[in-house]
């Protein structure tokens, strides 16, 4: 997966400027579409810089698609659909990809719905063995929903404010930068609010070696995550965290609602926000010592991500 528009062989090309096969993502996709049974393996869509104000879809026929575009905040997907406008917390994504085995590269995936549109959708995955890689996710309520199944993040960048990661897919974020946005007035940012609602799922968000801070000034209270479902399961691991992050680390939803059930951890953080010495006191939160207490959350337990990540030729720890 080693991109490069002089020798890697995309299928498609969207341009803007009319040089390529497509002038617009969806009608490139549609196209892929048409393809039926005589497609490749795996099809690549060269997405040159721009501004592609349109709503994407990937459906869950369409298999072993790559986006790769020419840059992040060169190539821009972008849209502004928003709960407060009407759509659907799902409907609102600007980028929706089902079909599994997605690779993403080098583009900007964003919401332009502001704090004040309430949930408001940058990117919704469901796609299993999916993998981005050097993309930004920009938006503020619900930025980046992490849907179902195994996928992996690196060198990535993802903003917001409210519960802008969240979903219910087995996912590992690696050295990815996290930035918190400033929310509307008396609201507070949670990173993650992960969806966990059945204690036999094997999901969870990881979040390891990445840069949790804020972008300008906040103005706000700052949490780890709170739990959206009664199985909420989170862990932070080798980060460093700002001093924005609030002492207590982690939010309640609504009262003591899955405070007992839930599985919020931390291990070996860094910087001004990660002393766990005034964290929250519920049962399910832990503070772990060991390597082996977190392995089951590292890319190969927890994603088996040694059997399919190396053959997108995205860097990746294995371990913790």
């Amino acid at each position: 997966m080693s991109w490069n528009p002089t020798e890697s062989k995309a299928q498609f090309t969207v341009a803007q400027d009319g040089s390529g096969s497509h002038r617009t993502i969806g009608a490139a996709i549609e196209a892929v579409r048409s393809m039926g049974h005589n497609r490749p393996e795996r099809v690549i869509i060269h997405v040159k810089s721009g501004i592609y104000n349109e709503k994407v879809a990937i459906g869950y026929r369409l298999k072993n698609l790559m986006l790769v575009g020419d840059g992040i905040d060169k190539t821009i997907i972008t849209g502004a659909r928003s709960v407060a406008r009407g759509s659907s917390t799902v409907s609102s994504a600007t980028l929706d990809v089902s079909g599994d085995g997605f690779w993403g590269r080098d583009i900007t995936i964003e919401n332009r719905a502001g704090p004040q549109d309430h949930q408001a959708v940058a990117m919704k995955v469901s796609s299993d063995l999916s993998v981005f890689y050097r993309c930004s996710f920009r938006g503020y309520q619900d930025t980046l929903y992490t849907h179902s199944n195994r996928q992996f993040y690196r060198d990535s960048i993802i903003s917001g404010t409210v519960d802008f990661i969240f979903g219910d897919a087995a996912v590992v974020f690696q050295k990815c930068d996290i930035l918190l946005r400033k929310p509307m007035s008396q609201q507070s940012n949670f990173i993650t609010a992960q969806g966990r609602s059945d204690p036999n799922q094997p999901t969870g968000i990881v979040i390891q070696n990445c840069r949790v801070r804020p972008e300008g000034s906040t103005g706000a209270r700052n949490y780890l995550g709170r739990p959206w479902q009664k199985y909420s399961r989170t862990v932070f691991m080798k980060n460093d965290l700002d001093g924005c992050i609030d002492p207590k680390g982690w939010s309640e939803w609504s009262g003591g609602f899955a405070l007992s059930t839930l599985y919020y951890a931390e291990y070996m953080n860094s910087g001004e926000g990660a002393s766990t010495q005034n964290r929250v006191n519920w049962p399910g939160f832990h503070v772990l010592r060991s390597a082996s207490e977190v392995r089951l959350f590292s890319v190969d337990e927890f994603l088996l991500g040694d059997r399919w990540i190396p053959a997108t030729g995205v860097p990746f720890s294995a371990g913790v």
